[in-house]
């Protein structure tokens, strides 16, 4: 849709169909095309006036003397698909349709909702809408918007593609507020024809894109939006998001603990992880966020130098490193022996760098000592502390001077150099034209949202440039034996499990008392006798876990007693499953459900009977390699425990990762049939790893 879209939004001349001096729509739509620049000819068509917003109007697109690439459509709900008839006769190929009324209303809303996009497609016309404002190419000066625009209009490097056009122009004014440039900023409406993954698709070979800012209630096509980012990824173009809303997980993955830590947001998360895009949370770090990367472009890692006119910001940027993850390395000696020779002999050496409020004696100092911390070798980026100046001074030339110098420095800066401003304020108009003229780069808004900003570039800069593993060879097709429907409780999933290659702890049946004190007995005291019925999920609920048995006496009144009330609860297919009794080390849930959107997901938890109090796990989309397993693991809040702590042997985590890569695989491998498969637990303990514990649903 490449070539349509590029139409679309680049068309040489436009019809505003609906137009009229009544409403405020049309008037603002014209406006924008005649304030901003639009060079093509706007012909207005009203079939009951002569004369729209001062000029000529026409009955009808046939009766419209020149050609026309786009139709900007605000006729009344039921008129629309005579327009596209009618457009459609006279070689109209692109339209937007503002008008509302259609799927979002209801039955009667939805047919024609499908009237419109059935016909569209049989005579290949492009169509965005209907039901939203239009856009806004900033790029080409092309504004068909249904809303008033705030000036100026800032082209810039920043796509922005929104599901919600209430809040199209509160983010186009924010933007302008911060001098962040857009290249395009659509509204989707309810994205009958043009979709959200089409725009995206259209940025990835748009010369004026550089980041691309999304606004997600859904993803209406998960399989084509992954494809789309992954092909942003690979341009160098990041993809940040703000994604709100949820999907709901199929009610059968309740079945096993891991459907109640797999949320509906933290799929997002994992989703948004594999995918390489920056996710965020709110409209503010949107904007600043892709303005960042837009404007400055990957960073080569998270070690971060500091220069700072204030102890207080230095301390706040220093808080705010750690909860970014990033880092504030000592200088080196050399670093520090230069930083003293420029510093006031009150000035504390050390990053950050509080180069202290002698800079109002030396307006130069801030500029000295960026200069030798960018060239400190420990350090990947540099952070600058500095803000536009709001209101021209009585003499304005030593300042546009001094922040011609900054800005020479900072083109000339060995690493990539970061300007924060200390708060979130809007940018003055004499501001801009400081940076105009002094070719001052783009200062991102305030300490906060700056260090976030800074936080999710360095992320995403890492995750494009990391390496998983060398590419290894397709898992062997999954064993199953016996039919894939139903719930497979506990012998029937271990069975699976050790079928393909997961350790599983040794167990027997148990029908009877006697079948029990023997596998007892060949196992060893003590042993754990655990419930066994048809369908039964989680038998610690059900009272159905016995553990540390040590003689026959008491695995024969455990095997009693949990088959009568196995019985009482009125349940099929009553036995026990004998086996040894495991202690020490950790246990884990590592588990997949599958999400409706999206297909398998991995949890990796801290488990046993605390997993769903701890909540103490992480998600990862299937496939996973063994890097991101051991990243995930990492994660956890508990990962200490894998490490040993408190003298505890330490996980053998090869061989973890190996286990549960395994399980990944053999999930992923089982496709369409698998609904949900759990571990819990999967004990650790150094180099022996076991799952003492399964459950398998499968779908339908």
């Amino acid at each position: 849709m490449s070539g349509s879209l590029h139409a679309l939004f680049n068309p040489r001349s436009i019809a505003l169909v609906g137009a009229t001096d009544k409403s405020g729509w049309s008037l603002s739509t014209f406006d924008n095309l005649r304030q901003y620049g639009f060079a093509g000819p706007v012909y207005l068509v009203n079939p009951r006036t002569e004369v729209v917003h001062g000029q000529r109007a026409y009955p009808s697109l046939a009766a419209v003397p020149g050609p026309v690439d786009l139709a900007y459509v605000m006729v009344p709900t039921p008129l629309v698909l005579s327009v596209l008839q009618e457009g459609a006769r006279v070689g109209i190929r692109s339209y937007v349709i503002l008008t509302a009324g259609f799927g979002e209303t209801g039955e009667q809303g939805r047919q024609r909702e499908e009237e419109v996009a059935a016909f569209a497609r049989c005579h290949d016309l492009t169509v965005l809408g209907p039901n939203g404002n239009g856009y806004i190419n900033a790029a080409a000066n092309v504004t068909p918007y249904g809303l008033p625009i705030p000036a100026p209009l800032l082209s810039g490097p920043v796509g922005v593609v929104l599901q919600s056009g209430a809040l199209a122009s509160s983010i186009l004014a924010f933007a302008q507020a911060r001098n962040i440039g857009i290249s395009l900023l659509t509204s989707m409406g309810n994205e009958t024809l043009v979709s959200v993954t089409d725009v995206v698709d259209y940025f990835v070979d748009d010369p004026a894109t550089r980041a691309i800012a999304l606004f997600l209630e859904s993803v209406r096509r998960p399989v084509e939006f992954a494809r789309v980012v992954r092909r942003a990824v690979a341009a160098g173009k990041p993809v940040v998001a703000l994604k709100i809303g949820s999907s709901q997980l199929a009610s059968t993955t309740a079945r096993a603990h891991t459907g109640a830590l797999v949320g509906d947001d933290d799929v997002v998360d994992a989703v948004f992880r594999k995918l390489g895009v920056v996710r965020v949370r709110s409209l503010e770090d949107l904007i600043i966020t892709a303005g960042l990367l837009g404007e400055v472009g990957p960073l080569p890692g998270g070690r971060l130098g500091v220069v700072t006119p204030s102890g207080g910001a230095s301390e706040i940027i220093a808080d705010r490193a750690e909860d970014e993850g990033l880092d504030l390395p000592p200088f080196t000696p050399e670093t520090c022996a230069r930083l003293t020779a420029i510093l006031p002999e009150f000035a504390t050496v050390q990053n950050p760098l509080d180069v202290t409020g002698y800079v109002v004696v030396d307006r130069t100092l801030l500029t000295r000592a960026l200069e030798v911390v960018a060239e400190d070798p420990g350090v990947d980026a540099v952070l600058l502390l500095s803000d536009l100046p709001r209101q021209p001074p009585a003499d304005p030339a030593p300042m546009l001077a001094l922040y011609e110098a900054t800005a020479a420095r900072i083109r000339t800066a060995p690493r990539p150099v970061v300007v924060v401003g200390n708060v979130l304020t809007d940018i003055t108009e004499y501001g801009r034209a400081v940076q105009r003229q002094a070719n001052y780069p783009h200062v991102v808004g305030g300490i906060e949202h700056g260090m976030s900003a800074i936080g999710a570039a360095v992320r995403w800069s890492q995750a494009v440039r990391a390496d998983g593993d060398p590419a290894r060879p397709d898992a062997p097709a999954p064993i199953v034996r016996g039919a894939s429907t139903g719930t497979w409780v506990e012998h029937q999933a271990a069975a699976f499990l050790a079928d393909n290659g997961v350790p599983v702890v040794a167990a027997e049946l148990a029908p009877d008392e006697d079948s029990a004190v023997e596998a007892a007995a060949k196992f060893g005291y003590p042993v754990v006798l655990k419930a066994v019925a048809d369908g039964l999920a989680h038998k610690s609920d059900a009272g159905g876990v016995r553990l540390a048995l040590a003689g026959a006496d008491d695995v024969r009144r455990a095997h009693r007693e949990v088959c009568a009330a196995l019985r009482a609860r009125g349940a099929t297919g009553v036995s026990t499953l004998v086996q040894p009794h495991r202690s020490g080390g950790v246990e884990l849930l590592v588990g997949v459900v599958r999400d409706p959107a999206w297909g398998p997901v991995l949890a990796i938890g801290i488990g046993g009977v605390w997993v769903e109090a701890l909540r103490d796990s992480v998600l990862r989309l299937l496939p996973v390699d063994r890097a991101d397993v051991r990243r995930a693991l990492g994660e956890l809040r508990g990962a200490d425990l894998l490490r040993g702590a408190r003298g505890a042997e330490p996980a053998d985590l090869d061989a973890l990762v190996d286990v549960i890569v395994k399980v990944g695989d053999l999930a992923d491998g089982l496709g369409d049939r698998l609904e949900a498969l759990e571990i819990n637990p999967l004990l650790v303990c150094g180099s022996r790893i076991e799952a003492l514990d399964a459950l398998v649903t499968w779908r339908g």
